[in-house]
């Protein structure tokens, strides 16, 4: 029997899974599923897709949240995938601020081979769904492939036109999931 390929989405989470707010999402009410994202998630779990979330949240760095509170953010959002049939893998986050030089911040690569490293798998096996810049030219930096969404900030991503090559295009995550499940 060959072993079955693992099938890894990561998924950016704010502008992606949930809408994004520019105020930073503070608490778990303020998290709000983008319409379609979980049952898209759900759709992906069932057809033997692993999702896992890598999001910048520097809003721990700023003070405008802490790790506990993130946390229960997070629980509210494992809770509500679970509900509509799907399974969140993982949550690989970055809670540095922009001056604190880690190497996990997107754009750089580091949350991404962190993945990578833990799931024993090849970059150009990865695809990663973000709606910003910094998450196409992540995965990209990592060796794997960008999706982009338009929900969130992602149609001003696909307005700025700076997209890496090879970087395909959907209206939302359910969109990626139907092109993912169609086996293209």
């Amino acid at each position: 029997m060959p072993h079955m390929q693992l099938k890894l989405l990561i998924l950016d989470r704010d502008g992606v899974i949930n809408e994004d707010d520019p105020g930073y999402i503070k608490s778990p009410e303020e998290w709000i599923p983008i319409p379609g994202s979980l049952e898209a998630m759900g759709e992906l779990t069932r057809a033997g897709w692993s999702l896992v979330v890598a999001t910048n949240q520097s809003g721990v760095a700023r003070g405008y949240y802490n790790v506990e509170t993130l946390n229960r953010i997070h629980a509210r959002m494992y809770k509500a995938v679970n509900e509509a049939g799907g399974h969140i893998d993982a949550v690989f986050f970055c809670p540095h601020g922009p001056e604190d030089n880690c190497g996990c911040r997107k754009p750089l690569p580091g949350m991404i081979l962190d993945i990578v490293r833990r799931y024993n798998i090849q970059p150009a096996d990865c695809i990663m769904v973000g709606d910003s810049q910094r998450d196409l030219e992540c995965i990209v930096a990592a060796g794997g492939k960008p999706i982009l969404v338009r929900t969130g900030n992602g149609a001003k991503t696909e307005a700025a036109g700076k997209l890496p090559a090879g970087t395909l295009v959907f209206n939302d995550l359910a969109a990626v999931a139907r092109h993912l499940l169609s086996g293209n």
